[in-house]
């Protein structure tokens, strides 16, 4: 993990929650909608299948608590899962909790609108709720 380099783009539009025995979860720096991001921390890491078996395995075994624990704080109907890469090349996977009715419901988050900051007190909040459920 000592040469692990996080990409400035997730560094600048998201915040480190804690770490994982694998994973950062990190918070999206958009209030519109409570998303998290988990990044392997690794490196040279751009596909699930670039990574070792153990370390999917433990991918896979962070992702189910941490999504578990989004659904359970926000009480939403649906926990969006996205690993797409493209402007982003470092792995990194999207957990958002969605909602009927939220800004862009029914369709994909990406390319709705301006990115919203959070409302202090929601955000504490938000991740109080978020980390007490992990």
């Amino acid at each position: 993990m000592s040469d692990f380099v996080l990409d400035p783009r997730l560094e600048r539009d998201s915040t480190l929650l804690m770490k994982l025995g694998l994973c950062q979860l990190r918070l999206m720096e958009d209030g519109r909608w409570p998303w998290v991001l988990l990044v392997p921390q690794r490196s040279g890491i751009s596909e699930i299948f670039d990574m070792t078996p153990l370390d999917q395995t433990m991918l896979t075994f962070e992702t189910a608590i941490a999504a578990k624990a989004l659904k359970q704080a926000t009480g939403c109907l649906k926990i969006n899962m996205g690993a797409l890469g493209n402007q982003v090349r470092q792995f990194h996977l999207h957990l958002i909790a969605r909602n009927d009715g939220d800004p862009a419901w029914p369709g994909p988050v990406w390319g709705h609108g301006q990115a919203s900051p959070w409302n202090r007190d929601a955000r504490t909040d938000f991740t109080e709720r978020l980390l007490e459920a992990l």
